[in-house]
């Protein structure tokens, strides 16, 4: 029986699952089986029928015996976990037991207490819950695999990486001092992965400005400017130029 210890699988970085306390990721070597182990975790509890398997592990070039090679790989997958952990047949779901800790699972959950908590200005359980996120966010789901369903969880988690750096940067800003160098650096990041992002531009010219660093503030507006106009023909938002304008007082 799997109820003590639970699970923990790790997906984003280097691939990882343990159970009951015992790792078991050299047991389920190879591309083809972890991406169809992370695809059940991703989707359980739902049942996925096994034509649905193919797509997401072949697209649209699947091998010629595509249902055997499923098989081989379910078989590897049921000797791994055990038996009881891999449900159905012709419907294939896996069931963790609990504790059941999943990486992205966990960010997702994260990030949503952290922008609850900001929401709130309850700033060190948002410190601790955006960081949470980041931690698994900024790394890389499934490394060396490639589906159109990892694309859309990888865009998922781009975006989760970039509202958990906000959060982060935000609460950094309201704790002030000593945490006024993250609330910089996470800016910076924020800016370079989304340039036309508005809010990574005003939060990094409010951890400038609150630095002491207020020509740099009015220079990152500058460059704000010059992007939005040569991209999308536009201006920054009212936000950001009321903030210029009061740097500017």
């Amino acid at each position: 029986m799997h109820d003590r210890a639970g699970v923990r699988v790790q997906l984003c970085g280097t691939f990882a699952v343990e159970l009951d306390g015992r790792s078991i990721a050299a047991d389920l070597p190879g591309r083809q089986v972890r991406m169809l182990f992370a695809y059940l975790v991703l989707n359980r509890p739902q049942p996925i029928a096994r034509d649905l398997l193919i797509d997401a592990l072949w697209g649209d070039a699947p091998p010629a015996a595509s249902a055997s090679a499923l098989t081989v790989l379910i078989s590897k997958l049921r000797t791994a976990l055990g038996a009881e952990l891999i449900r159905g047949r012709a419907e294939l779901a896996v069931v963790l037991p609990e504790p059941a800790q999943v990486d992205v699972d966990l960010a997702l959950a994260a990030l949503h207490r952290a922008e609850s908590a900001v929401a709130s200005r309850q700033w060190d359980r948002a410190w601790y819950a955006s960081l949470a996120a980041l931690f698994v966010a900024r790394r890389t789901l499934l490394p060396g695999a490639d589906a159109e369903w990892l694309d859309g969880w990888r865009r998922r988690l781009a975006d989760a990486r970039l509202r958990a750096l906000e959060c982060y940067a935000t609460t950094c800003l309201a704790l002030e001092h000593a945490e006024l160098p993250a609330a910089e650096r996470s800016a910076r990041e924020l800016v370079e992965l989304a340039p036309l992002r508005e809010t990574g531009h005003l939060l990094l010219m409010r951890a400038l400005a609150a630095g002491g660093n207020e020509a740099e503030a009015l220079a990152c507006y500058g460059r704000l400017r010059t992007v939005l106009s040569d991209e999308l023909g536009t201006e920054p938002g009212s936000t950001v130029q009321d903030y210029y304008h009061e740097l500017l007082r």
